[in-house]
């Protein structure tokens, strides 16, 4: 009788289904919305996605630096972006080393979204939809912060020359 009150009754409704659902409608919204009228304000996301995954198109030498799981930001330099519903994947086109590139991301591949600036943040069980993606969720854990302190700076990294420079043509010109 003291194991009862530890252990919750065993549900006969699918409740961790239905609230992943609602969580990745969340997520399906805020990228459709950004993608229609870009990230108001300060937000940002950021998409952490197994590389691994069918349906995903990365550059090679991302997928080789990131063999199991990848975190892009969308903040301010990104173009292109739509959600397909029909066939659950997102595109994007982003810049990394300075060199631009078209990212294809299943839905079900994402395993966690944010948006910082207003903290909101949710992770996705990886066995839920995602069984027959032939992901290791062992091995995810340890790459997780990997990707999201080393995608940031590589994106941040062209960004800012690439603004100050475009700022200091704009400046320049008016004057002469």
């Amino acid at each position: 009788m003291e194991d009862d009150p530890e252990q919750p009754p065993e549900s006969l409704l699918p409740y961790d289904e239905w609230h992943e659902e609602a969580l990745r409608h969340v997520m399906r919204r805020a990228l459709h919305f950004a993608a229609a009228n870009g990230l108001p304000g300060d937000h940002h996301f950021y998409i952490t996605f197994r590389t691994g995954d069918a349906g995903v198109v990365i550059p090679s030498r991302l997928k080789a630096q990131y063999p199991q799981e990848m975190t892009i930001v969308l903040q301010h330099q990104f173009w292109d972006m739509k959600v397909d519903d029909a066939e659950g994947v997102l595109s994007v086109g982003l810049s990394f080393g300075g060199v631009p590139s078209i990212l294809r991301i299943p839905l079900a591949a994402i395993t966690a979204f944010a948006d910082p600036h207003v903290r909101t943040g949710m992770r996705f069980r990886n066995d839920l939809a995602l069984s027959e993606t032939a992901a290791d969720p062992a091995a995810e854990a340890p790459t997780e912060a990997e990707p999201v302190a080393e995608p940031p700076p590589a994106e941040a990294s062209p960004e800012a020359p690439q603004v100050v420079s475009l700022d200091a043509f704009r400046r320049r010109t008016p004057k002469d």
